[in-house]
């Protein structure tokens, strides 16, 4: 990297800002690097300490977990406005991760931002652009040879701004982030909605778009509504086939998909020290599917023994003397507070279609008979980002050991993706892979793969209804293999081995018995394996490309027929105006996830072309008026056509639109895509009953209106025939509602109230035409 004084000293002059966070500044107390990839950039827990201290004093009062990370990492502690659910904090978060489908477009806004080198540490990780046909190495030729100009491009733009970059094969983003960047007490931010994933290691990892990225990478403070804190007191010790997948398959059927927006949900309690570090990362990564801002467990001896395994037994050692402000205060306060007895908790399986809809492992059979769901399982999958550390492979081959014994081989299709390739090579040399080839798995790359679509499914035609199970973290309609009739459930990978061996949804591991290939019966005992492995950890082949410490020569070429990557212009800055006769292109009915607004699988080649990938736009959410997807009637025509047609429509004749949504529009995936798309083809505004947290920001990012209806009842006065006109922007300001004008074709007229949730700062970007555009502004 050049020299980060030379960097702060440009932006502080260009941006204005008044005080700037370097991570390579010394710890007075101790110089401990943040990782063995970047030695010169140290862990700054003394000034966390100091940070605490100013706002402890400040608000009289014991902090959480939460709050302590969080307010450590503000950029004015002694001034910065702290009101939970309220205020805007402006933090200084320590690094940035990019998974390579998201780095595509974070680091082309990052390109247009004119800057030389990115201010804080930074990585791009590989894993999304690799599809599942045949196995690892297999798989993993090809994307490489059809994937090249992308991964060229991520590479020579990684070298060229000092972005450590992590080769395809290297691992889920995730999983690399635990064994190498995550310690107690970070703040991260990165690219994906499973970021979180790193609060098993303590930290505060927030899933975020890529805009926001482009904020911290630039040196600007990152901006987050203060948080709501989620306590979860554990209590008891988990054993037997209860894992820790289950507490957060609990966890969501308690709170929902929604019931934790805006919030960090805090484990603590006495149960917390029978959860393993990786278990831990596996609640945490889960807790995307609540809606979480991100989830957290305090310091403790699992991570401590998980740090020296990885080779950090400095950051140990170090967060060992720093271990107050890694906990919570006693008697601190949390907003709600929900109880789980470990010990009490029994297996469960979620789903189908959502990660919320929760069971016990004993009755979901009983419940899909009578749903009518299917009850043979077509495929059993574990791995994905969400459960695939050494000991989540190790439960499951010590299930498919016990099979093995008997004769049996599992009845469904298995496969297995091992988290990071040091993973993969440890698991190889231990036998655990092969146990689970014997089973009847396939051991696919060490990648995303079926988890997010990327899945060449040959064993149903799409429209067949099936079941699969897995032990991933995201179940919605058309996810793993784009078929709106196969019913996904998540569930525990010892829980996925034990249901494929048997193959069926009726089978419950703790009652029930198998019959082995003598005649026999026998039933399967609880699965115990070590949660780190007794020697040190493979690190298998070496991924990792350094920047180089000169990048001056270093080019990034992108070519301008290129089908696969864009250069982007800028939006068009708001003229001045209310936002007259809005056309509605689509009122959506139900759930809308960011995967029905922009779908992954096959359009994840498209993600750093945003012309071509608004080719997805909305096609899988249910337009009210004839409850089909991506069918919407043309204002003009008159004409039903696919939803990004009409949009192109609108966009070449002048035609300024808005979509209107339910509840939580938006959930699930961070992809800034799902907000790029709408801005691109022409829509200004997006009408809901409410958002989830990380689509809204983005949609801010891009210059468009995330809007709420005061009254959520006012959803069913807007018809799709209508005409809205959005007054009040002249006057926009925060926590003053907008005028909506609902213009009925036969003349008549509604008025409603929408609520916003901008800020100052946030109403610059929507003037401006986009975060980005304002941010030019300021370097001007």
């Amino acid at each position: 990297m050049a020299p980060y004084s030379l960097l702060v000293t440009r932006l502080q002059k260009a941006l204005g800002v008044r005080q700037y966070h370097v991570a390579s500044v010394l710890c007075q107390r101790a110089k401990v690097a943040m990782s063995h990839f970047e030695p010169n950039e140290y862990i700054r827990y003394d000034l966390l300490e100091k940070n605490i201290n100013i706002v402890r004093k400040r608000l009289n009062r014991p902090l959480t977990l939460s709050e302590k990370i969080v307010y450590g990492h503000l950029d004015d502690p002694a001034n910065q406005e702290i009101e939970r659910g309220k205020t805007y904090l402006r933090l200084r978060p320590d690094r940035v991760a990019m998974q390579d489908a998201t780095a595509q477009m974070a680091m082309l806004q990052f390109i247009s931002s004119g800057l030389p080198k990115v201010a804080v540490p930074s990585t791009i990780h590989c894993d999304h652009l690799i599809e599942a046909q045949l196995g690892g190495e297999k798989d993993l030729r090809r994307a490489k040879d059809i994937n090249q100009e992308v991964y060229n491009f991520l590479a020579t733009a990684g070298a060229k701004y000092g972005v450590g970059f992590w080769r395809p094969g290297s691992g889920i983003i995730h999983q690399i982030i635990l064994e190498n960047y995550a310690y107690p007490g970070v703040l991260l931010i990165g690219t994906d909605s499973h970021t979180p994933n790193g609060g098993g290691l303590g930290g505060i990892c927030i899933g975020v778009g890529g805009a926001d990225a482009v904020d911290v990478m630039a040196g600007i403070p990152w901006e987050l509504k203060c948080p709501k804190v989620i306590g979860v007191k554990l209590t008891g010790s988990l054993s037997g086939w209860t894992s820790p997948k289950d507490v957060i398959l609990k966890v969501a059927g308690i709170l929902t998909v929604k019931g934790g927006t805006g919030a960090i949900v805090e484990y603590h309690g006495p149960g917390v020290d029978s959860i393993s570090c990786t278990g831990m990362a596996t609640i945490c990564n889960m807790g995307a599917e609540i809606g979480a801002t991100t989830s957290v467990f305090p310091y403790n001896h699992r991570m401590k023994k998980y740090l020296n395994k990885t080779g950090r037994a400095d950051i140990a050692s170090l967060a060992e003397e720093f271990k107050d402000h890694l906990v919570p205060d006693p008697g601190c306060h949390y907003d709600q507070l929900i109880e789980i007895n470990l010990s009490e908790l029994k297996p469960h399986i979620n789903g189908p279609f959502t990660p919320d809809l929760a069971h016990p492992v004993a009755e979901v059979g009983t419940v899909a008979e009578k749903e009518g769901w299917p009850l043979d399982i077509r495929v059993g999958l574990i791995g994905s980002c969400t459960n695939s550390s050494y000991e989540d492979m190790g439960r499951s081959a010590a299930v498919a050991k016990q099979a093995l014994a008997h004769g049996l081989k599992c009845k469904s299709q298995f496969t297995i993706t091992p988290g990071s390739e040091q993973i993969r090579a440890t698991i190889e040399r231990d036998g655990y892979a092969q146990i689970l080839r014997d089973v009847g798995g396939i051991v696919l790359a060490n990648a995303c793969g079926p988890c997010i679509g990327q899945w060449d499914r040959k064993d149903i035609k799409k429209g067949e209804k099936n079941t699969i199970v897995t032990s991933y973290n995201r179940n919605f309609t058309g996810r793993n293999d784009a078929n709106p009739e196969t019913h996904a459930f998540v569930t525990s990978p010892e829980i996925v081995t034990a249901l494929a061996i048997a193959g069926t949804l009726k089978f419950n591991p703790e009652t029930d018995f198998l019959t082995g290939k003598d005649g026999k019966k026998f039933k399967l005992e609880a699965p115990d394996a070590d949660e780190l492995p007794r020697a040190e950890f493979d690190p298998g082949q070496d991924t990792y490309q350094h920047p180089p410490k000169d990048s001056s020569g270093q080019r990034v070429d992108v070519s301008p027929t290129s089908q696969r990557l864009q250069l982007l212009e800028p939006f068009d800055k708001w003229d001045g105006k209310d936002l007259e006769d809005l056309q509605i292109l689509i009122k959506v009915k139900g759930k809308c996830t960011t995967d029905h607004i922009s779908a992954a699988g096959p359009w994840l080649k498209f993600r750093g072309h945003l012309d071509n990938i608004s080719n997805n736009l909305l096609i899988g959410a249910i337009n009210i008026e004839n409850g089909k997807a991506n069918s919407v009637r043309n204002a003009v025509t008159q004409e039903f056509g696919p939803v990004p047609d009409t949009a192109r429509y609108y966009k070449k004749h002048g035609i300024r639109w808005v979509v209107i949504g339910d509840e939580n529009y938006g959930e699930g995936s961070s992809r800034e895509h799902a907000a790029l798309e709408p801005r691109h083809l022409g829509g200004r505004a997006i009408i809901t009953k409410s958002f989830a947290r990380i689509h809204e920001t983005n949609l801010k990012k891009q210059g468009l209106l995330p809007l709420t209806f005061a009254d959520p009842a006012d959803y069913n006065k807007i018809h799709p025939v209508d005409k809205l006109t959005i007054q009040g922007l002249k006057d926009f300001a925060p926590g003053k509602p907008l005028k909506c004008i609902i213009k009925h074709p036969n003349g008549t007229q509604e008025t409603i109230l929408l609520n916003h949730t901008f800020n100052e700062t946030q109403i610059e970007w929507f003037r401006a035409g986009s975060a980005l555009n304002r941010m030019k502004e300021l370097q001007q």
